[in-house]
């Protein structure tokens, strides 16, 4: 259990710093993008507007041209660009790349083609961002080389992600360090509680044993009375309840337990078998559906306590005239045991409780049930200890479907 407790919060750490990171790395970039294209769209709109080319900029000491303050007069001598005219037809009227090397008439028309056939009128081709825009019934295109500038962009996205799963991995392993001491209280008091019932329950087991014996000898000295036969039963209650306890206890004291084959076939037949006079004397239906000639590696009285801690569970809360259908089946390398049963009371809500200890589900029929809502926290440890897992569903809210897997 502390096992799982430190995975869950390592996990939820990990998570939790993740989805952080994602987020302001998302953010940071997405920034930085729009920030790119913006910059790109500005100077494509100064080329738009001098139909292709940069204007004049001014001498050194002179007035920059109205309304482009923002840029340098080094832009027109450090900007690669060039640009495809072509009809609305489609047709290339002509090609300017005399302001770049890298691309060539061919490539420049490609590139042109490619553009009109997503029909967008700004974005990027490659490294290239584009305007396309018609004036004059002609369409003109331009494309500006932001190969320098997407380079750094992916250079930063790339920086960014080795130190994130860098800042992943170191605070992991910092947490795997120090997980250990943040759930050493947890750790303490379930140890100290686990031994709590053990020491309670061996020392409930000799007063109790007293306490019947010295009922029976008054039994045999007064004859029965109704406050004898109480005594008796209340003894017998609290004697099951130690015993649950203790078993429980033991099991999450050891759960990894000697295994060795068994036929588990014939285990849930004979204890299925057991159960049915039961069944039938409280007018229940019970219908069985068992594998033969499984087998598998456990502790067979454990696995017995199992299968008749689920069948009396279906065989008390069953409804009048309810149903109980037991299977017992091979799926790939697992096997499964199921037991479901007809039951009113039983909520989506409830299902994550029922293997909670002393939970139960329907607490105005305790009386008439008995029990300690002990049971299935009994078959939640077994199963555990034997590497299994263990589920409850129920589609209707009208049965209770409750299976046990095993890997083989």
């Amino acid at each position: 259990m502390i096992g799982k407790l430190r995975a869950k919060l390592i996990c939820a750490a990990m998570a939790s710093l993740l989805l952080v990171l994602v987020v302001i790395f998302g953010i940071v970039g997405i920034l930085n993008y729009q920030k790119i294209a913006a910059d790109a769209d500005s100077i494509l709109s100064l080329l738009q507007s001098n139909d292709g080319r940069f204007p004049d900029f001014p001498s050194p000491g002179g007035k920059p041209p109205t309304g482009n303050h923002s840029f340098s007069p080094e832009l027109p001598y450090e900007t690669r660009y060039f640009s495809v005219f072509l009809t609305t037809g489609g047709r290339v009227l002509s090609v300017n790349t005399g302001k770049i090397a890298a691309v060539d008439t061919q490539t420049a028309i490609s590139y042109a083609g490619s553009v009109l056939a997503d029909g967008k009128g700004r974005g990027f081709a490659d490294d290239y961002r584009y305007i396309v825009y018609e004036t004059n019934g002609e369409i003109h295109m331009i494309f500006l080389d932001y190969s320098r500038e997407m380079r750094s962009f992916r250079s930063f996205l790339i920086t960014g992600a080795a130190v994130s799963a860098g800042g992943l991995a170191s605070v992991l392993i910092l947490l795997i360090f120090l997980s250990g001491k943040i759930v050493k209280p947890f750790s303490e008091n379930y140890e100290k509680q686990k031994q709590f019932i053990a020491d309670a329950g061996h020392e409930l087991k000799t007063p109790l044993t007293i306490i019947d014996a010295d009922a029976e000898v008054l039994e045999m000295d007064l004859g029965e009375n109704e406050w004898l036969r109480d005594i008796q039963a209340q003894t017998k209650r609290l004697t099951e309840l130690t015993n649950s306890l203790i078993f429980l206890s033991r099991m999450e004291e050891q759960p990894h337990m000697e295994k060795i084959p068994f036929p588990v076939s014939d285990v849930v037949q004979e204890m299925a078998e057991g159960f049915e006079a039961l069944a039938k004397a409280r007018g229940k239906t019970r219908t069985c559906r068992i594998s033969p000639m499984l087998s598998m590696n456990g502790d067979e009285k454990a696995i017995r306590q199992l299968v008749s801690i689920l069948l009396d569970n279906a065989v008390k809360y069953t409804d009048d005239q309810g149903r109980i259908e037991i299977t017992l089946e091979k799926q790939k390398n697992t096997i499964c045991l199921k037991v479901c049963n007809t039951t009113e009371g039983v909520s989506q809500e409830s299902l994550s409780h029922l293997f909670e200890r002393f939970y139960r589900a329907d607490k105005s029929r305790n009386s008439q049930t008995g029990g300690y809502g002990l049971g299935l926290s009994i078959a939640l440890a077994i199963v555990n200890a034997h590497k299994g897992k263990i589920t409850a569903a129920t589609q209707d809210e009208k049965s209770l479907l409750i299976t046990a897997s095993f890997p083989q």
